[in-house]
């Protein structure tokens, strides 16, 4: 593998979508993984590919996908077509979850983690503001958010608290560090 592979991880509501789009936006050489996704395509967010439980298991048993996990009750994956473009050097962003960090490592172990992090009061209302989930759910979601990341792991902090422009920049700086 010659290309380089960004595993962008944080909380949900941290600003991962947006700062993704804008990074592919400003740079089109990089390739922002579609990832499957068991809940509908009308979802808004980031484009993904949305697939029934059934349908995902199908292709899960096909070996589809490079890298999938289990989160927030729904399941995710990277097919294999979004990371091709890593042997012939290209840069690739994975909107990933740290659930899924050890076995992303085990098959990318030259990897590089993006953590973004905000504040939970910020959390908070960028979650209440998609209306997926109740106040109760939003406040379960982030008592169990981790930071936690495996020893040895190349990890760039951002912290996205200031405007979607600031925010782009730091990753755009992180990709070419």
């Amino acid at each position: 593998m010659t290309g380089h592979l960004f595993l962008v991880v944080g909380a949900s509501g941290v600003g991962k979508d947006t700062l993704l789009a804008g990074a592919k936006a400003a740079d089109p050489t990089l390739h922002w993984a579609r990832r499957v996704i068991t809940r509908p395509s009308t979802d808004a967010g980031e484009p993904f590919e949305g697939v029934t439980p059934p349908e995902f298991q199908q292709r899960l048993a096909a070996d589809e996908f490079a890298l999938h996990w289990q989160a927030h009750g729904l399941s995710y994956g990277v097919p294999k077509r979004e990371v091709a473009s890593l042997s012939e050097g290209g840069t690739v962003l994975v909107n990933g979850s740290r659930g899924a960090l050890t076995a992303a490592l085990t098959a990318f172990p030259d990897l590089t983690v993006i953590r973004i992090s905000a504040p939970s009061d910020v959390l908070a209302e960028r979650l209440a503001a998609r209306g997926r989930e109740t106040r109760a759910e939003i406040t379960a979601r982030l008592d169990r958010a981790s930071y936690e990341l495996p020893e040895g792991t190349r990890v760039v902090d951002i912290r996205n608290t200031g405007t979607p422009a600031q925010g782009v920049a730091q990753l755009l700086q992180a990709l070419r560090a």
